[in-house]
């Protein structure tokens, strides 16, 4: 029997693999053993519980004001035991995140097949974001089997010179994962509070983006907020301290948007299915949204997920104030600027991610996505 650890660490890591391991457990051939760094741990905690799963092995390695050096050095120091109790044949990590590279350098030390859900993304900027962007790309280098979400992400990495024979085209987990989170009969008091007014979805955290550029998105959202009585807003913030500031300096006392604690990835998917637009840092999210055909401002100078601005989906705006403040008042104004967006096809998945991939590991025969 096949041993294969999938290892998390971030809640949209998490959100991604849960279906995941869900599809592996089916499967006769294959002992799945699931492993938590917890890089974020209130927030994986919530995941866990959505999809009534637990980690077999969790590192527990988030502390106070950690940073990129404490997460790093923290994983590597606790993950070695764990791996070479469990013996595995394979370890699969996903996307970008400091779990999923850390994980994956362990595993090139002791010589363990990586499998690397998500591959492909890439800005070839090596700081944006960061440190995504660099921890993507030396995964890279380690993986063995690249499971790529997109025809784009498998050109990437064939452009790089992965072998060909390595990438398997399986579109995103993520498209599995909302089949188990969104329904029809869902109700939330923030809802209520939206009640018949257009809701619109904040998320905003990115690293790059701390300092003047988050003061400058929250300021072009407050103002147009202000300017539009038939919207009300929801920002399930995030729990950097840095964040949190920015939002309370410039949105604290606007009543046209509610600034809550982190929501559960059954509360976010089901936030975004009845929203009518997004503003968004967030990469998970360019790639749900376009299923629920809700528009994207992207307030980021560059995305992993072109695709989604390829069709028409998602829009890149920056953190200009004057940008985002434009092409927020254009969607909320345009029907058909705004129609053009929401009738976008999503090109991120057809909700049978999983299967394939559960598939190459099984050793079956293998038809790419597309």
């Amino acid at each position: 029997m096949k041993k294969i650890v999938i290892t998390v660490g971030c809640r949209p890591d998490c959100i991604k693999m849960m279906p995941l391991v869900k599809e592996l457990k089916k499967r006769d051939g294959i002992k799945t053993i699931l492993l938590s760094t917890g890089q974020h741990r209130q927030m994986l905690d919530q995941v866990f519980d959505v999809f009534n799963e637990k980690p077999d092995y969790d590192l527990e390695i988030m502390k106070p004001g950690q940073s990129l050096f404490d997460i790093t050095t923290n994983i590597l120091n606790k993950i070695q035991q764990a791996v070479e109790e469990i013996k595995p044949d394979v370890v699969l990590v996903h996307g970008d995140t400091s779990t999923a590279f850390v994980t994956a350098l362990a595993c090139f030390y002791l010589q363990i097949p990586v499998g690397h859900v998500e591959a492909g993304l890439r800005t070839y900027n090596i700081y944006s974001p960061f440190p995504e962007e660099f921890n993507r790309q030396g995964i890279g280098l380690i993986a063995k089997y690249n499971f790529a979400p997109t025809k784009l992400a498998k050109q990437n990495l064939l452009n790089e010179g992965k072998k060909p024979d390595s990438i398997y085209v399986t579109g995103n987990t993520v498209i599995d994962a909302m089949k188990h989170t969104v329904v029809e009969d869902y109700h939330h008091p923030e809802l209520d509070w939206v009640g018949n007014d257009k809701l619109i979805f904040i998320t905003a955290h990115r690293r790059e983006n701390l300092g003047e550029p988050m003061h400058n998105m929250f300021r072009a959202i407050r103002c147009v907020l202000d300017e539009h009585p038939d919207c009300k807003a929801i920002y399930p913030i995030h729990m950097n301290p840095i964040v949190r500031k920015a939002a309370d300096e410039e949105l604290g006392d606007c009543d046209r948007i509610h600034i809550i604690e982190p929501i559960e990835v059954f509360d976010c998917h089901n936030f975004e299915s009845r929203s009518y637009l997004i503003l968004t840092d967030s990469g998970g999210i360019q790639e749900e949204a376009p299923a629920f055909g809700v528009p994207v401002l992207v307030m980021r100078d560059t995305t992993e997920r072109p695709e989604g601005v390829d069709a028409g989906a998602l829009k890149l705006v920056g953190t200009s104030e004057k940008v985002i403040y434009e092409e927020f008042t254009k969607l909320l104004n345009n029907k058909e600027e705004y129609a053009k967006m929401a009738k976008a096809v999503n090109p991120y998945g057809d909700g049978n991610a999983c299967k394939r991939i559960a598939d190459v590991l099984e050793g079956k025969p293998f038809k790419e996505w597309k």
